[in-house]
């Protein structure tokens, strides 16, 4: 079987699981012990979170480990908003955020906040003159993830903390899609705080980070707390830490040369299928997006329906984020863009990994193909 949802998930890497399966036997020790086997962990805990922070061109002091993306990103987000909220109750982001950080903005809502939601051109930019027209002297956090995980749309993260920082407005990023893919420097990108994940780059699930300036202020969420610095109660997992480092670090190294070659497949992909039928559409901006991400609308067929298709095939492709599949609902990316809702019920998306290969694009290509032939068939002359 063909696997084309490296962005839901990738497969764990040799060396993270050799270095998962070392440290669990050799450092599994409670790192806030005081005896020499908690010493011990709490050294190579320290170690890696150096090592991030080297990754991320950060502050060692602002990098707190959590228990994934989603709860690095509602971590990160309550922890800013609730330190800062005697400024106002104005909070804007966008209507196409990975849904742990849209559902935190429904919540923020119901608690009384005000938030605007940002929908960008046709291919989900923001940029940053739709930030700047949002603002409010009420405005106190923005957050506006860097990559889309359903079309790879980049956004200029850049251009708008610059434009946050004049305003000194908070400003996080949900950086799960893009850590390990393009160059991130927190520092350049001028964030106060961002959210990755391990599991998106061949670590093991249930681990991701967040950072923080160490110069603004964020409240603890559980009062009392003491691992990570206050940030999140729990005994922090060493063996998954070190693991998702040492993919971090592997990943961050070949960076550059996968990055060129999974844009060469995923255009091969794209420029195949749109001369085979115009009834494959590409979604985003192909030319600016994420290497590894190709979003897809088939006209006539629903995302879901070609989805099981592919299955049947021996193709394994998603509709959207992982996190909102399952209810059939149009992706909120798509409508976002001006879609319809049949429209948008039409996407689906491929995602590639460094065990794609050239020929399982070709050998996509053609059954796709042929899938549009059969439920669509060319009607003859008479």
């Amino acid at each position: 079987m063909i696997y084309l949802d490296y962005a839901a998930t990738t497969p764990m890497s040799d060396e993270a699981f050799q270095i998962y399966h070392q440290v669990s036997t050799s450092f599994f020790a409670n790192p806030s012990s005081l005896h020499d086997f908690g010493s011990k962990a709490k050294l190579l805990l320290e170690k890696s979170r150096e090592e991030l922070a080297t990754l991320l061109s950060g502050s060692k002091s602002g990098f707190y480990f959590t228990g994934g993306g989603s709860e690095a990103n509602i971590s990160a987000l309550s922890s800013l908003i609730d330190a800062h909220k005697h400024k106002g109750n104005h909070l804007i982001t966008t209507a196409s955020e990975h849904t742990s950080v849209f559902n935190f903005f429904n919540l923020m809502e119901q608690k009384g906040f005000e938030v605007t939601y940002l929908s960008g051109d046709e291919n989900g930019v923001i940029r940053p003159d739709d930030v700047k027209q949002a603002i409010r002297e009420t405005t106190i956090l923005v957050s506006i993830q860097h990559g889309n995980g359903e079309i790879g749309t980049i956004q200029p993260v850049a251009e708008i903390g610059n434009l946050l920082e004049r305003y000194g407005i908070l400003f996080h990023s949900d950086c799960v899609q893009t850590f390990g893919k393009i160059p991130l420097d927190v520092q350049q990108m001028k964030l106060d705080s961002l959210s990755i994940s391990s599991h998106k780059i061949y670590g093991p699930k249930g681990v991701g980070a967040v950072y923080i300036n160490p110069n603004v202020k964020w409240c603890p969420q559980i009062p009392g707390s003491t691992h990570e610095s206050g940030f999140r109660p729990g005994t922090e997992n060493i063996p998954g830490i070190a693991a998702f480092i040492t993919a971090a670090m592997t990943v961050c190294s070949n960076m550059d040369r996968e990055e060129k070659r999974l844009s060469e497949l995923k255009h091969f992909l794209a420029e195949e299928l749109f001369n085979r039928s115009s009834r494959f559409q590409v979604e985003g901006d192909i030319s600016n997006g994420l290497p590894h991400i190709l979003g897809i609308s088939i006209k006539g067929m629903e995302g879901q329906y070609a989805m099981l298709e592919c299955n049947r095939s021996g193709i394994a492709i998603s509709t959207g984020s992982a996190c909102q599949t399952g209810n059939h609902h149009p992706s909120r990316t798509m409508l976002a863009m001006g879609k319809s809702d049949i429209e948008a019920k039409q996407f689906i998306r491929l995602s590639f990994g460094k065990q794609t290969t050239k020929d399982e694009i070709i050998q996509t290509a053609n059954k796709l193909t042929a899938m549009i032939e059969k439920f669509f068939p060319v009607r003859s002359e008479s």
